[in-house]
């Protein structure tokens, strides 16, 4: 019985930024001698559950932030807290850790192991920088301008006069520099760990639930057995296949969705490969170093003789040589997905 699933895919980024917080991610590549630009496993992880509950409807979990009042009565940050309660889809699959002062530690690693989304080769994605602008200056008249001097807000004679004797000028447009941007082809791989994607374990010594907690799933009918780490509680198998097509759908169409509005790129998903051997994936979806007399170039390559099954979409072969393309790659995708998420036996692991 294999316990793992692994996957890979392929993406296709547009003149887009993956996170907006302080600008566009990058590391070094050491061995080209680029800079290149990459989302984070977390942010990959945070998309997919979104997609995931959306599919399903229903809400993540509540998390309670916390915040202690200081000797001088400032508010001090502390760690926000969890359910852990894998009733909550998003905290079954994305695991938990709640900790604090006269409490028991609990904590759940997620069944979802998630690599950075980066460049598929370094010489086959690139970032570069522009300069935006909040520009409204088709309607001077409309957009009023406050000026100040010290403290003083400048009368509209005052300002024409001290433009007049600067030489100056107000324009209604202010410039946004040095905003880095990617484009390129990008992979992600994904290991899905069967034994314990719907098994959470009961174990006290090193416990993922409290005791009451336990209690509580065995009367909404999570169901008592056991796999290779202990005993565990299994969510009811009704409940599984309503999660499993959804976690199917959310694994293969997810997108970015905290880029800002005027960076919008598809991200559109151009190949797909599943195996239970994480090698396997790497032979399938790949690049290929091109000799070249002047500088080194890189070709991707998607390879179905690599051992993997592969899916590859219409619009790969914009990037890609490939004779194997197909309109409804990504439902075949999902469907396979979904039947080898629905095979494995989490109640009876160990027969």
């Amino acid at each position: 019985m294999n316990t793992y699933i692994y996957l890979r895919a392929l993406k296709h980024a547009e003149h887009t930024v993956f996170c907006v917080q302080d600008g566009q991610k990058t590391y070094f590549d050491p061995q080209f001698n680029r800079v290149v630009a990459y989302s984070s496993g977390q942010q990959v992880k945070r998309s997919i559950l979104d997609a995931l509950t959306t599919n399903l409807n229903v809400s993540m979990a509540p998390i309670t932030f916390n915040y202690n009042v200081t000797a001088k009565k400032e508010l001090e940050n502390k760690e926000p807290w969890s359910p852990c309660d894998p009733s909550y889809v998003d905290q079954l699959l994305g695991g938990w850790m709640r900790a604090g002062e006269g409490m028991i530690t609990v904590k759940r690693r997620s069944p979802l192991s998630i690599s950075a989304m980066r460049p598929i080769h370094p010489l086959l994605a690139g970032v570069y920088k522009e300069n935006l602008t909040f520009d409204r200056s088709d309607k001077p008249d409309y957009h009023p301008v406050n000026v100040r001097w010290g403290e003083k807000l400048l009368s509209e004679e005052e300002i024409e006069d001290f433009l007049t004797a600067h030489n100056r000028t107000l324009p209604r447009r202010n410039w946004i520099p040095d905003n880095v941007r990617t484009s390129g082809l990008f992979i992600y791989d994904i290991a899905i760990d069967l034994r314990t994607l719907f098994c959470v374990s009961v174990n006290q010594h090193e416990p993922e639930l409290h005791k009451e907690k336990i209690e509580d799933l065995k009367t909404k009918g999570w169901i008592e057995s056991e796999n290779v780490f202990g005993k565990c509680l299994v969510m009811p198998k009704e409940e599984r296949e309503k999660v499993i097509p959804a976690l199917a759908n959310a694994i293969i169409n997810w997108r970015i969705t905290s880029n800002q509005a005027r960076t919008f790129s598809l991200m559109g998903t151009l190949a797909v490969a599943i195996s239970d051997n994480a090698n396997k994936l790497a032979g399938a979806i790949r690049a290929k170093l091109v000799e070249d007399s002047d500088k080194p170039k890189a070709k991707p390559i998607i390879d179905e003789t690599a051992g993997a099954e592969v899916f590859v979409t219409l619009p790969c072969a914009n990037y890609v040589i490939t004779n194997v393309e197909s309109a409804d790659a990504l439902d075949q995708a999902e469907k396979r997905l979904t039947a080898l998420l629905m095979e494995f036996d989490y109640e009876n692991q160990l027969n």
